[in-house]
């Protein structure tokens, strides 16, 4: 029977090696073809590591918080150690799940957004305002501004969702593809961070808790969604005013 720190241990060797394959594939969908084969393939691939990686940080962030024996003990601040890698943990976790399942659902209820009110889609997207709320109030208590500013950024996410999901008139045919894009790279910020703090630990210990590593996955995140929604705008604006674009 396994203890508690071998089966952690064989924890995080599944979380890598799902990490890996989400962490790898998650540039194809960036670099080829939107809507082309290849595009959706790399997707697909990308989506399933993440989701097999978010559910193992979930059985870790657990066995952190409850598990029997105290690991990583030249960690000194264990409120702290809690909060990062339990309840911070638990809940990128989660909301990488929530990423990838708002971001396939939107492309397959693309004619029909209101399937995405149902209890199926909801509770997810709960659970993420749940365990990012929590996540949030535990930062403030412990005073690591870190755990507050990932918990606000995910619950915003998830409040934005809901202005698609509950509208009232029906937005334009094309505004899921921004929808799926968005949550997708929401996606890969989510799991980059949790990878990270799993990667960081063993490597960089004394690094652990500084906030300009942990902040790096948001910054090229926020950078890419900047970047992607200009040019698609830029590409758009011939089209909304009836002028086709120069050839090149």
């Amino acid at each position: 029977m396994l203890t508690g720190m071998a089966l952690f241990e064989a924890l995080v060797a599944l979380h890598v090696a799902t990490g890996v394959v989400g962490l790898t594939a998650f540039w194809g969908p960036i670099a080829t073809k939107k809507g082309a084969a290849r595009h959706r393939k790399w997707g697909h691939a990308a989506c399933y590591g993440f989701l097999g990686a978010g559910a193992l940080a979930i059985a870790m962030a657990l066995l952190s918080l409850y598990g029997p024996e105290h690991r990583h003990p030249e960690i000194t601040d264990r409120a702290l150690y809690a909060g990062l890698f339990g309840w911070m943990m638990l809940y990128l976790g989660t909301l990488t799940i929530g990423f990838v399942d708002y971001g396939l659902a939107v492309v397959k209820h693309s004619r029909n957004r209101r399937m995405l009110r149902s209890l199926r889609y909801q509770a997810v997207i709960a659970a993420v305002v749940i365990t990012g709320a929590w996540c949030g109030i535990y930062g403030w208590q412990v005073g690591h501004p870190l755990m507050v500013l990932v918990a606000v950024i995910g619950i915003v996410s998830m409040l934005i969702q809901q202005l698609y999901i509950w509208r009232r008139t029906d937005p334009p045919r094309q505004t899921y593809i921004g929808e799926h894009f968005r949550a997708l790279i929401g996606m890969g910020i989510s799991a980059y961070t949790a990878f990270l703090s799993v990667g960081l630990i063993r490597l960089v210990p004394e690094h652990v808790f500084n906030p300009a590593i942990w902040a790096g996955p948001s910054v090229v995140g926020v950078s890419l969604i900047l970047y992607f929604t200009l040019k698609g705008k830029r590409a758009a604006a011939p089209r909304a005013s009836g002028v086709r674009p120069h050839p090149q």
